[in-house]
């Protein structure tokens, strides 16, 4: 236990990386001046804490796979945390074939984003059918917000209860609020006066960061994965703030015919191609602006007003970013349906008559149909 302690002393408290003196341009670089200070932090660390920066490492998605690999082999409990506004684009596929026969506890965070008329006994029966459908074995679902401190003495419960005496492994994709999670186990469950670095950027825990308990187990948070296929990944870090929805969101209702376009800033175009009129609702952050034309207008008016009338990102920036690809989708009749935007929300389908869209999103991205989850 004390060796560990020691080693640990060389990696940085914040995000878990390798610290050095050497390259400033490298991670896990610090100022030989910054070595006494109490907890010892990087540079990275540093900036994200103070001044809500972050440079652009990720960690190698190799070694990701790598680490959950190991992860099969050890006798553990696995938390994997999942974001609920972004649930099919933060679940980790195939999570099941790396954790081997560990039990798997599905931590669901950001429960306090969705309209409070919403069942949260409905929402755990969602989550279960999801998950399952993606070929994940849960011993236990608990729906939290580690930011809002909702449910987080369920989430203490569960670990309690199918710990055991383990070591309890958190895995998760980048920017779901597994950091802020961590804290607080930290904070509820070891005497250790560490706070890992938290921000609103991807890939801020760089390395596996062990955090010692009482009983001489490890709490073990592994660095979050990079999916590309998430807007959170793609759009520039400036405009994270809008995408990510920080309060209660307030969902935008439109009654459409057919033939009518909506386009969510510059960013995904919504096209309701046929069907009888109906309503359809937008669950995105409210910081996002919509705005409706006609279909066939819909493709002059993106090319002479994206990042600017129509809102950003910027010209430019939209230019680094993927070009669209169009996905065409039925809904089928009688059937609540959600429309879901990997990294964005969703746009839940409100008729009963059934109807064609098509939804206009950055290359990459995952768009699909699901049951409606509200």
């Amino acid at each position: 236990m004390r060796e560990e302690q020691h080693s640990q002393s060389h990696a940085c408290a914040g995000c878990g990386v390798k610290l050095q003196t050497e390259h400033p341009e490298e991670s896990g670089y610090l100022p030989e001046a910054a070595l006494n200070r109490e907890p010892v932090i990087c540079q990275r660390c540093f900036r994200i804490r103070n001044y809500n920066e972050a440079s652009s490492i990720t960690v190698d998605q190799d070694d990701f796979l790598r680490l959950l690999g190991s992860i099969g082999s050890t006798d553990s409990l696995v938390v994997h945390i999942v974001d609920l506004f972004d649930f099919e684009g933060s679940l980790i596929s195939g999570l099941q074939r790396f954790v081997g026969n560990n039990p798997v506890v599905l931590v669901v965070n950001k429960v306090d984003l969705l309209p409070r008329s919403v069942n949260l006994n409905r929402l755990r029966n969602w989550v279960q059918k999801q998950a399952k459908a993606e070929g994940l074995r849960t011993v236990d679902i608990v729906l939290c917000s580690a930011k809002r401190n909702i449910g987080f003495e369920h989430v203490i419960e569960a670990i309690e209860h199918y710990r055991k005496g383990r070591d309890v492994y958190v895995v998760g994709a980048t920017n779901v609020g597994k950091s802020t999670l961590i804290n607080r186990l930290i904070h509820d469950y070891s005497d250790m006066e560490r706070e890992l670095t938290t921000s609103r950027y991807p890939g801020t825990t760089l390395d596996a960061v062990h955090i010692p308990l009482d009983d001489g187990k490890s709490i073990i948070d592994t660095p979050g994965i990079v999916y590309p296929t998430r807007m959170t990944e793609i759009v520039p870090r400036g405009f994270l703030q809008a995408l990510l929805p920080d309060k209660p969101i307030k969902p935008l209702v439109y009654q459409l015919n057919d033939q009518q376009s909506l386009f969510i800033n510059s960013l995904v175009r919504f096209d309701f191609v046929e069907g009888e009129r109906q309503s359809f609702t937008f669950y995105i952050s409210n910081a996002l602006s919509v705005h409706r034309t006609k279909l066939e207008r819909a493709e002059q008016l993106y090319a002479d007003h994206r990042g600017e009338l129509l809102g950003g990102p910027s010209r430019e920036e939209l230019d680094d970013m993927p070009a669209w690809t169009r996905h065409s989708i039925r809904i089928p009749r009688g059937a609540k349906k959600d429309i879901f935007v990997s990294g964005m929300g969703w746009i839940q389908a409100n008729g009963t008559s059934g109807a064609i869209v098509d939804v206009y999103a950055p290359k990459g991205i995952k768009v699909l149909l699901r049951d409606s989850l509200v």
